[in-house]
């Protein structure tokens, strides 16, 4: 039997239900058993749940065997998902696939359990806003909350390449702004200190003495105290962006994250610092970021070409 969201969120409640009535141990579903262990001894955000319900549909069965999960992928491909959304997908299922079979070890290429290859994804430019959008962007005088607090999360972004979530999680004490240090919260709960300018502090040290000065209180939640959501954020940012005259490019929040990154390493900043201070597990993840722009190239061909 296969569970969606819906289904998912009562089935802990009617199976404790249950139990308690005949005073029994009762067997969850596998699923359901998986995504318990996941919330309440690993740990995982919300978000990650969530990630694991919508990509457990593809499965039709709790124990699927190798053609199965062949055929997964195959309806995935006909549904239209590209490569990227697939390999989101094989992530999800092949962690659940490792731990259905050997739960007690780190999974690895020994593994002998059932498993997916991830898709061959095309490898392209990433998304960043250009110098003078950046430009448009930092020089804009916004008035009024709302419209400064989206300024001030757009200016956070572009000087500390954090994820959305993490800057609409800040809270002012989580500000140190002798240090010029924020301490985030990134995925898995882990916590970095991350470093963030001058300029940024005097755009932000200016709006919490207006709008938020308690610290217990979010940096940019709305006017009730509550998290602002990311849909909204990204609605907001693109109407911004079209008033300002130029098209926001694509996966316009995360480009903040790429424009911060490449511009840092292009300024002469440490891979291995970029490494921490974007919270990455992994130097691979980093070295998407070292690749040169087109502007960079165009640069050096200059100088070197036989022709010049």
């Amino acid at each position: 039997m296969l569970y969606g969201p819906e289904q998912s969120k009562g089935l802990s409640t009617t199976f404790s239900n249950i139990a308690n009535s005949l005073g029994e141990k009762i067997v969850l579903p596998k699923f359901e058993q998986f995504i318990r262990e996941r919330k309440y001894l690993t740990n995982v955000s919300p978000a990650t749940i969530q990630w694991y319900t919508h990509n457990f549909k593809w499965l039709l069965t709790e124990s699927p065997s190798q053609s199965d999960l062949k055929d997964a992928v195959l309806r995935m491909r006909e549904k239209g998902l590209k490569a990227t959304g697939c390999n989101s997908a094989i992530r999800a299922i092949n962690s659940y696939m490792h731990w259905l079979h050997n739960p007690e070890v780190k999974c690895s290429p020994s593994c002998t359990h059932p498993r997916i290859a991830q898709l061959k994804e095309p490898e392209l430019v990433l998304p960043t806003f250009p110098l003078d959008h950046v430009a448009l962007i930092t020089h804009h005088k916004p008035k009024g909350f709302i419209r400064r607090r989206l300024h001030s999360i757009m200016l956070t972004l572009l000087d500390t390449g954090c994820r959305i979530d993490e800057v609409l999680s800040l809270k002012v004490g989580d500000c140190d702004w002798d240090n010029l240090l924020f301490t985030v919260t990134g995925k898995g709960s882990k916590q970095r200190r991350i470093p963030f300018s001058l300029e940024l502090r005097r755009v932000l040290t200016r709006y919490v003495t207006e709008f938020c000065p308690h610290p217990d209180e979010l940096l940019f939640g709305t006017r009730r105290g509550r998290k602002l959501g990311r849909r909204v954020v990204l609605r907001d940012v693109k109407l911004l962006c079209k008033t300002l005259g130029f098209d926001p490019p694509a996966r316009t929040l995360h480009a903040f994250r790429h424009t911060f990154a490449v511009n840092y390493l292009r300024r002469g900043g440490s891979v291995f610092h970029l490494q921490k201070v974007l919270g990455h597990t992994s130097l691979e993840m980093t070295r998407r970021y070292a690749n040169l722009m087109t502007e960079d190239l165009q640069a050096v061909h200059q100088k070197l070409s036989l022709l010049s």
